[in-house]
């Protein structure tokens, strides 16, 4: 058994690669040996760690030996080996999901990557493994003028720079954004760089110069402090030039320097002594500790010039600020990265400050698997379609999950699934790093054992809410199929299948014929309503031409005086059943004498002009006692005996039912009366009497 305590023999790993690598040479035509050389030269200049620089050279053994694992565990011990399989793995996923559509790499997918790669990372050290031999990649690139460098820059500054930004590696960032900039935008790199009027070896020695007079002075005055500086990289400055629309000449930060102090007071003491030391642009002061950023960054920045006038970036905050500005909400990836957060969630960012913290506190932490709390790292898994889109998911997601989040209709027709090319039942729960391949039918059936939390096929609420949305779409379609065959029945009753139904929707105050079968399909229009929609307009008659005489006393037959006529036939009018003392009016028709209507009948408001020269002046007579049919409509909740209590409230009022219709709506009835009442006033008692009933929900003259 390998002693782990031992320091692995990073030579011995690089003679034991070295006739295996030998002639073998990577996809973008880069020797492998030379890729793994390069590959611990940059890992060296991060941290001294032998696992670390001992998996850079055996990174490329699994593709070339059988059982590699046995092998590298044999000969380097279980962290190596862990280290190798993870790149591994990561590389392939990043392989399969670098789409042949480019279209595919939109900003969300980029950023979906970006978490799962963090997510599949359980130790920090894979990340630099990734990172450094993406930047040796670059340089193989610009060293060997090699066809192809713009794909991989492109990619570099969609994932891997942001990624170094985001843990604080700044020893490979720069370079990686430098490098890509080069290859994606070669003429604006080069416009930088040659505006840039000394080389960068140049302007890191200006700035070592900055930041030693700045410590004399700040020791001078008794302040401790930390000075750090370095000039910005070409990639910086073209950000900020495209962000602020600025030309080279009105920057102002190509060269920066930081100082850091122990409390407030101090950083207002150290600005004091910048100022009197140095030449001030004024305008370019800002007291974010006054004033701190909505994000909650404070941070005192000023701007001097050099004897030589050239300008300096100056930012002073204390050791708490510091640290709250590259750990904290306020992390420098938040608003470096075009101006947001990106989408990150809370438990990403906690998970990015835990893996910066890692890089900083050493290799005895990296196997420690979360930060001391209960600090949930990721509630996430990270899958790919077959064609190496990447897609986000919540923890213990299945094939079902996976298909409604590719696509809704994907998700209805979903009927078996491969993982990784094995057939799988749908409740098995996805891994990150997993391809998924969704086998569908033609037409979209959802299980109903999708929505229960017993079978485990749905652990999504956004699928669930998919599936329900499903179902009740069917049942709807049921209804308005169920309500076209209802309406096409009852036009053929009432003689009337002539009619169309979107006329006949329109008449019903409906948007189209779908929502007038589905309202008759729910019994929320009735027969009676269908059959008054379909009834013919009146007929037009030419206006009648009589004059206006005496008023003369009502015969017993009709009780009601028409102003001017003798013998004048009259009925009253059926749609609005008029009783007194209601309001009336006449309307003279032909061959039929007088029709009386109640003044606010629907009929009379909707008359048209030309029929308007048809009323005439009718009243009541006195001392009749004659009954008139009135209309009742009660909706009340089904119960036995109900039209018997209501019947009893008729007779005790000496009220005769003449007619009565009733339908079942749920758990409703839909009751209607006709009634001989002898006046308003007693129907009014009625109906008073019969909403007191147990159950009545409404009672009403129709």
């Amino acid at each position: 058994m390998v002693d782990t305590s031992q320091v692995v023999d990073v030579a011995l790993a690089r003679s034991m690669v070295e006739p295996l690598y030998r002639d073998l040479t990577l996809p973008t035509g880069e020797n492998v040996l030379t890729h793994a050389d390069g590959l611990a030269s940059i890992l060296r200049e991060v941290r001294d760690d032998p696992d670390l620089i001992a998996a850079a050279y055996l990174f490329c053994v699994p593709a070339v030996i059988q059982n590699s694992s046995e092998w590298i565990e044999k000969s380097f011990g279980p962290a190596v080996n862990g280290l190798v399989q993870e790149l591994g793995k990561v590389n392939e996923l990043s392989r399969r999901a670098r789409s042949e559509n480019e279209e595919a790499n939109t900003h969300h997918q980029v950023e979906v990557m970006r978490r799962m790669f963090l997510s599949m990372c359980q130790d920090l050290r894979v990340v630099l493994l990734k990172l450094a031999s993406r930047l040796q990649t670059l340089r193989w690139f610009a060293s060997s003028k090699r066809e192809g460098a713009d794909r991989f820059g492109a990619e570099t500054l969609d994932l891997y720079a942001p990624l170094a930004n985001r843990l604080g590696i700044w020893q490979l960032k720069w370079e990686l954004e430098d490098l890509s900039l080069r290859f994606t935008r070669p003429a604006e790199y080069h416009d930088i760089a040659t505006q840039l009027d000394e080389s960068r070896e140049a302007r890191i020695e200006f700035m070592r110069g900055a930041v030693l007079r700045i410590r004399e002075l700040l020791k001078k005055n008794g302040i401790s402090s930390d000075v750090s500086g370095r000039p910005k990289h070409i990639y910086s400055i073209w950000k900020k030039m495209q962000r602020k629309h600025l030309r080279f000449d009105q920057l102002f930060d190509v060269r920066a320097l930081r100082i850091i102090v122990d409390t407030v007071e101090h950083c207002y003491q150290v600005l004091s002594i910048v100022h009197e030391n140095f030449p001030v642009l004024s305008k370019e002061y800002d007291d974010y500790i006054a004033k701190p950023k909505p994000n909650g960054y404070q941070s005192l920045h000023t701007v001097v010039t050099d004897q030589a006038g050239r300008p300096i970036e100056i930012q002073i905050r204390t050791r708490a600020m510091h640290e709250f500005a590259e750990l904290g909400v306020a992390a420098h990836w938040r608003y470096k990265e075009a101006g947001n957060s990106n989408g990150a969630t809370n438990a990403e960012e906690q998970r990015v400050a835990w893996l910066r913290q890692l890089l900083a506190w050493g290799s005895d932490m990296q196997h420690q698997h979360q930060p001391e709390g209960d600090l949930v790292l990721d509630d996430h898994v990270y899958a790919l379609t077959p064609q190496g889109r990447v897609v986000e998911l919540p923890r213990g997601a299945t094939p079902v999950d996976f298909a409604y989040a590719v696509h809704t209709q994907l998700g209805h027709r979903t009927k078996g699934a491969r993982v990784d090319g094995t057939l799988v039942p749908l409740n098995t729960k996805i891994e990150t790093g997993q391809t998924v391949e969704i086998i569908a039918g033609k037409v979209g059936q959802p299980s109903r054992d999708w929505l229960s939390s017993e079978f485990g096929y749905a652990m999504s609420p956004r699928t669930r809410n998919k599936v329900r949305q499903w179902f009740n779409a069917q049942h709807t379609a049921e209804l308005i199929s169920l309500g076209r065959e209802k309406v096409d029945k009852e036009l053929a009753r009432l003689g009337k299948t002539a009619v169309k139904l979107e006329d006949l929707a329109k008449r019903l105050g409906c948007e189209g014929v779908d929502e007038l079968c589905l309202a008759y399909a729910k019994e929320e229009i009735t027969q009676t309503a269908i059959a008054t929609a379909v009834q013919p307009p009146k007929p037009v008659v030419e206006e009648p031409e009589f004059q206006v005489r005496a008023q003369r006393k009502p015969t017993r037959k009709s009780d009601v005086l028409v102003v001017g006529v003798d013998s004048l036939l009259t009925q009253l009018a059926r749609c609005c059943h008029p009783v007194p003392p209601d309001d009336i009016v006449g309307y003279v028709t032909r061959g039929r004498g007088v029709t009386i209507h109640r003044a606010d009948c629907p009929n009379i408001r909707n008359m048209s002009e030309q029929d308007h020269g048809r009323l005439i002046e009718v009243s009541w007579g006195q001392g009749s006692d004659s009954v008139f049919p009135a209309e009742i409509f009660v909706v009340a909740t089904d119960r036995p005996g109900l039209l018997r209590d209501i019947s009893e409230v008729f007779m005790k009022a000496k009220q005769s039912i003449v007619g009565m219709n009733s339908q079942k709506v749920r758990t409703d009835a839909h009751m209607r009366f006709t009634v001989e009442i002898c006046s308003a006033q007693s129907l009014s008692a009625s109906l008073n009497a019969i909403r007191e009933l147990p159950g009545v929900l409404s009672a009403r003259r129709s």
